[in-house]
């Protein structure tokens, strides 16, 4: 009988476990087919993330097909984490994975995101965990925030994870009434007002120049021609591209809208080789076997090709993006254009490359270049002073 393994593994900072099994076709297909498998390019293997029910939903999956499942912990798979430490934490017991459960299924009934419906139910899976046998009726805000405080500490959670923690706790709440958690005393931090990373247009050109795969460097020239975001230059179906009116049809993206953005006319020949030489059948970036492209991989030959450039700032698929951004609003292009092109739901997310943009900036004069021009003006050796 062909056996399948299962082993805790940390992939992208969160605790995920591998299913392993010597190649089958039938096998594989079959895994496939459970709803939140992935694959990883990097552990070359298949995986889910770490969930006690996910993880009791696909044993039973497997072993409907009649596989035997070995698990690599004797039977008891516990989570991993990013900061290297194992930490325990007790199984749900019958009460609390009832609960989850229906948590689960009301994230699905407001058509949040898998993502968005991943990161919530993972944070009131371990707080449930966290509590041990404290019945859910009786959890309040001191427990949320023992539990918070903990994740701080041990999980060193980011102030963006913090904030997105507290939305999850707030759905909780209102999901379950009957707990006696009451939301507004839990603590939300504010926002980091970082500026993002802008390359030059110089340095987009470099980029380009040193990536020499054709379907590598079609990525980026459209990431950045465009303004895609990463889900949507991998969600881009052929049918989308409209060359006569040179747009892009987006279609569902962040927040469920659509909309449309422009095509780099330049970009018409080098899109016009890549489709000649790949010959994508439904969506415009495919993998070597069909279906969607991986974004892990993106993110990796963006890295690669970064360094090989030389380019000392870090640069991810979104940079590509913001200097989109700041670009056009450096070229006199009017920030509501912009905001409609980036499918931003308000100004202010827009109004951010302000900050970041040198039109202004290089126009204004710093008050020592202006003391030393005047000094220099009134000495008669008419040399220009210098500071060495």
């Amino acid at each position: 009988m062909n056996a399948i393994t299962l082993e805790p593994f940390t992939h992208n900072s969160k605790s995920c476990i591998a299913i392993k099994f010597a190649y089958n076709f039938e096998i594989k297909e079959y895994i496939k087919n459970f709803n939140g498998v992935y694959w990883t390019k990097t552990h070359r293997t298949f995986y889910i993330y770490f969930d006690e029910v996910r993880l009791k939903d696909l044993k039973t999956y497997i072993k409907k097909e009649g596989l035997r499942i070995l698990d690599s912990d004797n039977n008891n798979i516990a989570p991993h984490y990013s900061i290297g430490v194992k930490l325990e934490l007790k199984p749900l017991n019958e009460e609390k994975t009832l609960v989850y459960r229906h948590f689960l299924e009301f994230l699905k009934g407001k058509r949040f995101s898998t993502s968005t419906i991943a990161s919530y139910s993972g944070f009131i899976l371990k707080f449930l965990r966290f509590t041990d046998s404290k019945p859910v009726n009786e959890l309040n805000e001191t427990d949320v925030r023992h539990y918070i405080e903990w994740t701080v500490e041990k999980l060193n959670y980011t102030i963006s994870t913090h904030r997105q923690m507290v939305s999850g706790f707030k759905h909780f709440a209102y999901f379950y009434p009957a707990c006696s958690i009451d939301i507004d005393k839990v603590y939300m931090p504010k926002k980091d007002k970082k500026l993002p990373t802008v390359l030059s247009i110089e340095e987009v050109f470099l980029l380009l120049k040193s990536t020499k795969n054709l379907k590598h460097r079609t990525i980026i020239a459209m990431l950045y021609g465009s303004g895609l975001r990463i889900g949507e230059i991998i969600d881009l179906k052929l049918s989308d591209f409209d060359f006569n009116r040179k747009q892009l049809h987006i279609k569902s993206s962040k927040g469920r809208k659509d909309r449309y953005t422009t095509i780099a006319e330049s970009l018409f020949p080098l899109l016009k080789n890549y489709h000649k030489t790949y010959e994508p059948k439904i969506y415009f970036i495919e993998n070597p076997k069909g279906g969607k492209y991986s974004p892990e991989s993106i993110r990796a030959f963006i890295r690669k090709n970064t360094k090989t450039a030389g380019i000392i700032k870090t640069v991810t698929p979104h940079t590509l993006r913001h200097s989109y951004a700041t670009h056009m609003l450096e070229q006199g292009t009017d920030i509501r254009y912009i905001q409609e092109l980036l499918g931003h739901s308000r100004p202010e997310t827009t109004m951010i490359y302000t900050q970041v943009t040198r039109k202004d900036l290089q126009q204004i004069r710093s008050p020592l270049d202006t003391t030393i021009k005047k000094l220099s003006l009134q000495d008669n050796s008419n040399k220009k002073l210098t500071i060495t």
